[in-house]
């Protein structure tokens, strides 16, 4: 549910802050001669970031002489990237949000819906890390090349020490700043959401399949009780005969050799006959 509300928000969020970006620089040069001087110098640039076609012109403080300059850069590859995946992103996660609501029974039928769907937002995940990781270095340096003082370098009138050269105000990047967030929390999102629909695609249960093993297991092991307790009843039965002789003077029969055992037991002199016979000759 989670997935359907936020994914095409932040989707949106990503691709308006990067492709809707317009920023604005400006710089002075104040010459020597104050006629040749200008105080504002207004550079403009915008998505998709091919700097290298930007350009302005400065005084040379030579004159009324001009020079055209250009910034330095073309970041136009991460920042297409970028908003290309948040475009087909909005686009899929609005696709998905139709077929979730009205289009259930088809979405399940076969298993095709949430195989598919599981594809898809393992590659969208990817994807938007990709592009968030690559559009994170690109603005980096898209900070670098627009900042006023890396521009006040090209002119060469700012390499005269007689000239003052100033920073009068930099672009706002906040902007910015927010479609890269927006990109690493689409990634998380994305990459949250694919547990759910992996379970969707009942790939998790598929070892619980055969149940009625666990059940013979549970009955073997059952058998197995049942067989060593009554055996272990017998033996205790046959434990207490034996003891039971035991009390009673009887011992329990041995075979011959019990009997060779009772011949030598009275050879040794312990045979209860032996005063009877004693007291007859007597």
């Amino acid at each position: 549910m989670c997935m359907v509300i936020f994914a095409p928000l932040f989707a949106i969020f990503a691709f308006a802050t990067c492709g809707g970006y317009s920023g604005e620089l400006e710089v002075s040069v104040d010459c020597a001669n104050k006629t040749e001087s200008d105080l504002s110098i207004e550079i403009e640039f915008t998505y998709p970031f091919r700097l290298h076609q930007v350009y302005f012109d400065a005084p040379t403080c030579e004159g009324k002489r001009h020079e055209r300059l250009f910034l330095i850069g073309d970041f136009s590859s991460s920042a297409e990237f970028f908003v290309t995946i948040a475009v087909f992103a909005f686009l899929y996660s609005l696709a998905a949000t139709v077929v979730y609501i009205f289009f259930q029974n088809k979405y399940r039928e076969n298993n095709r819906g949430p195989l598919i769907d599981f594809i898809v937002t393992v590659v969208f995940s990817f994807l938007w890390l990709v592009s968030s990781s690559a559009w994170a270095k690109g603005l980096s340096d898209v900070k670098v090349a627009t900042d006023p003082n890396e521009i006040l370098l090209l002119m060469s009138a700012c390499k005269q020490q007689s000239n003052k050269c100033l920073s009068i105000h930099s672009p706002v990047m906040s902007g910015l700043n927010t479609s890269v967030v927006f990109g690493f929390l689409n990634f998380i999102l994305w990459a949250g959401n694919i547990w759910f629909v992996f379970k969707e695609t009942g790939w998790n249960t598929a070892g619980q399949r055969y149940p009625q093993s666990s059940n013979e297991k549970q009955q073997s092991g059952f058998n197995k009780a049942y067989v060593q307790g009554g055996y272990d009843q017998e033996s205790s039965v046959q434990t207490g005969a034996y003891n039971q002789q035991a009390m009673y003077g009887q011992q329990p029969n041995y075979g011959p050799a019990g009997s060779y055992g009772q011949q030598a037991y009275s050879q040794g002199g312990y045979n209860p006959s032996g005063p009877t016979s004693f007291t007859n000759q007597m």
